[in-house]
């Protein structure tokens, strides 16, 4: 293979590397991609004491390694924030999973019990993302919530709704899902 073929599999196999990232640090994959990660420093290794003589090649081939170098900073940072349990994604999962459904609170004054832990949930979720939550009030979800449920039971011909807080694309919402 020449310069520009093993070019063009440096570029594909690095934009596989960084999709392969985002998909471990968002959780759909289980392991961390080391052996792509493996043939992509290969392939940046490649032609490291070589002088390329066509400046566009040349061009290219510094711009992939530099792209392959800000990347590899950002996963090597990213890999010790969770190592750390710094990472806000992970503290946030923490969060979630550290409130046992089953685990009583106690009551608070006004409201619902279920409208206000919802309403933490989702205050909690946007300070994970860093949104604002000052303009969040319990009210708020609450009339959200019930404007939301008959709509959802007729629809689904059900008798409960249940509402849980998920991140989508960086922004906190309420799901809701019918239960018969």
């Amino acid at each position: 293979m020449g310069i520009p073929e093993d070019l063009l599999f440096f570029e594909q196999n690095l934009h596989e590397l960084v999709t392969k990232y985002e998909q471990f640090f968002l959780g759909l994959e289980k392991r961390e991609p080391l052996n792509l990660l493996d043939t992509v420093e290969r392939a940046c290794r490649k032609y490291a004491n070589t002088n390329i003589s066509n400046t566009m090649l040349k061009f290219r081939y510094n711009s992939l390694v530099a792209s392959f170098n800000t990347h590899k900073q950002k996963w090597t940072r990213i890999n010790r924030l969770i190592e750390e349990g710094k990472y806000s994604r992970d503290r946030f999962k923490m969060a979630m999973h550290s409130q046992h459904p089953d685990k009583k609170q106690p009551r608070e004054a006004k409201g619902d019990t279920k409208v206000n832990e919802l309403y933490r949930e989702f205050v909690e979720a946007r300070k994970a993302c860093n949104l604002p939550t000052s303009s969040i009030t319990p009210d708020m979800i609450s009339a959200a919530i019930e404007k939301q449920k008959p709509l959802i039971s007729s629809k689904y011909n059900c008798n409960s709704v249940e509402f849980k807080v998920v991140i989508e694309d960086g922004k906190p919402k309420i799901k809701a899902r019918p239960k018969q």
